[in-house]
């Protein structure tokens, strides 16, 4: 384990013009960190299952120079709403159909990290006209691990009934290739979340596509990418838990307009891991320049 100086949310966002409220988004109180001036293109950033809009704390700054950046809450997670049924992926399309035309959005470009990138590449399929450009990170929908899917339903479910701190520390440590970047303040952040009242209710909600039957019906199929127009880069990393490169590639030769991007040494959260390398990559192809691929 590399030995790391101790860093904070606050670390991260002390030189961030930024604001964390709530929108109201149709039915669903959406909870979002927003940074950028709203007159330039918006840009959403989706976290993966029982994640948070913290996920994105270190690509605030670098975002918010060139779009109005909105990392929310998914409903069943962080601080937005719970609702009471088994979540599946119309239920995040619809919430971000609400988000976005309570922002008085017509259209976006998505950033989404596993869920996240699974709820993009369905909202891109799916609602064309609202999507401008998409980057999908270390992507979920298109696979089916059962062990991969038994590991994080038992790390997200001990955690649930049990938010100690050694519960929530080992399932933030799935996430990352390097276990020493799982800061006490991250443990933190997402053992509070985890402490609400109704949060295991909440997590059984949101563990509803680590069901096999359950996450076949809402799957990506080969089709479904050949069926998304929009420019896209597909970001993978070499020590990704849920997947090997390989499946970066796939995804990649499937979607008519799709690049890859692979970023060394990071798992599942590259834009927290890797921020500076992260950012890069990722502005050069939101904003059209010609970066230079690593």
């Amino acid at each position: 384990m590399t030995a790391r100086p101790y860093t904070s949310v606050w670390n991260d966002l002390n030189q961030v013009e930024f604001s964390q409220s709530f929108l109201q988004a149709g039915p669903y109180r959406t909870r979002y960190l927003h940074a950028g001036d709203p007159s330039k293109p918006a840009l959403l950033l989706l976290h993966g299952i029982t994640g948070h809009a913290e996920a994105y704390v270190r690509n605030l700054a670098a975002h918010a120079e060139h779009f109005s950046v909105w990392a929310i809450d998914f409903i069943g997670h962080g601080y937005s709403s719970k609702p009471d049924h088994p979540l599946e992926i119309p239920h995040y399309l619809d919430q971000i159909d609400h988000v976005l035309d309570a922002l008085g959005v017509r259209s976006a470009s998505f950033s989404g990290e596993s869920l996240g990138g699974w709820v993009t590449a369905r909202y891109a399929q799916t609602r064309p006209h609202r999507v401008d450009r998409i980057v999908l990170n270390t992507m979920g929908g298109t696979m089916a691990n059962p062990k991969v899917m038994e590991r994080l339903y038992t790390l997200s479910m001990e955690a649930a009934k049990d938010p100690s701190w050694e519960r929530v520390k080992a399932r933030l440590e799935w996430l990352m290739a390097d276990p020493a970047m799982v800061t006490d303040d991250l443990i933190r952040t997402r053992q509070a979340i985890f402490q609400q009242p109704g949060w295991l209710k909440a997590c059984e909600m949101n563990m509803a596509l680590q069901d096999l039957d359950t996450r076949k019906r809402n799957m990506l199929s080969d089709d479904d990418l050949r069926a998304i127009q929009a420019e896209a880069l597909v970001i993978w990393t070499t020590k990704d838990p849920s997947g090997p490169v390989d499946e970066g590639e796939r995804i990649t030769s499937l979607i008519p307009n799709a690049r890859l991007a692979v970023i060394e040494n990071c798992g599942h959260w590259p834009q927290y891991e890797d921020a500076a390398t992260f950012n890069r990559i990722h502005l050069d192809f939101l904003l059209g320049r010609d970066g230079e691929q690593p």
